[in-house]
């Protein structure tokens, strides 16, 4: 019945199409199996993000919260929403519009979307005193950014037609970082230039003891602990 459905979320062309009675013809059970095991439109809907969330090893999400480096930690995070969006690129694409149209699948989009905000909130949280992501000092702002570029529209658009979802992610990746101030991968750190440094030109990087070198700032904090991964989700 999940086969059934996910196809029919890929193929249907009209808003009415895609009904229980539909699931069931395609399936080919009665309508009254479908209720009995799904109980409701909604239920079979949840269900169908469940197949999804398997599909693309959800449950992976968890070892995005065990990353000690909060920015890696995002990073995973998003990797694994990448993947998700590629499980069915088709049947989301539906179900995704659908939500616009169908209070039923409004509803369960709009609370799988919510749990999505909630991961981004307890990493946001992880960033918010953290020196190399100056932006997530703001973390409602930086979250309302973060959930727009991790959303599935977004990685449809820079896939586009030809590429899967999962290639977006560099491009995705980048957009975060700029959003929270966070240096390029591999880029050279540099500290705030001190009223002294303007006498002499501007910031000098950290160095090591030396004559007339300035003292060696400890590496910032990774932020607290990893938190408990929020429930698998779209």
């Amino acid at each position: 019945m999940l086969a059934a459905a996910r196809a029919l979320l890929g193929t249907t062309e009209s808003f009415g199409s895609f009904t229980v009675e539909a699931v069931a013809r395609a399936a080919d059970v009665s309508r009254a199996t479908v209720y009995y095991q799904f109980g409701s439109k909604s239920g079979l809907l949840e269900a169908i993000c469940d197949d999804l969330a398997a599909s693309a090893r959800m449950d992976t999400l968890a070892e995005s919260f065990s990353q000690t480096d909060p920015i890696e930690a995002l990073h995973s995070f998003v990797a694994v929403f990448g993947r998700f969006w590629d499980a069915d690129r088709a049947a989301m694409r539906r179900l995704r519009a659908l939500a616009h149209l169908d209070p039923d699948v409004r509803a369960v989009i709009t609370a799988r979307d919510d749990r999505r905000r909630q991961g981004l909130a307890v990493l946001l949280g992880r960033l918010r005193d953290h020196p190399r992501a100056p932006g997530a000092a703001d973390p409602q702002s930086a979250a309302k950014v973060l959930m727009a570029l991790t959303s599935f529209e977004t990685f449809d658009a820079l896939a586009g037609a030809t590429e899967d979802c999962a290639a977006a992610l560099p491009a995705v990746c980048r957009l975060i970082d700029a959003v929270l101030g966070a240096p390029a991968p591999g880029s050279a750190q540099r500290v705030a230039a001190s009223p002294g440094d303007q006498e002499t030109g501007g910031a000098e990087e950290v160095s090591g003891p030396g004559v007339g070198a300035r003292p060696e700032r400890p590496a910032p904090p990774g932020g607290p602990g990893p938190p408990p991964p929020p429930h698998p989700t779209s």
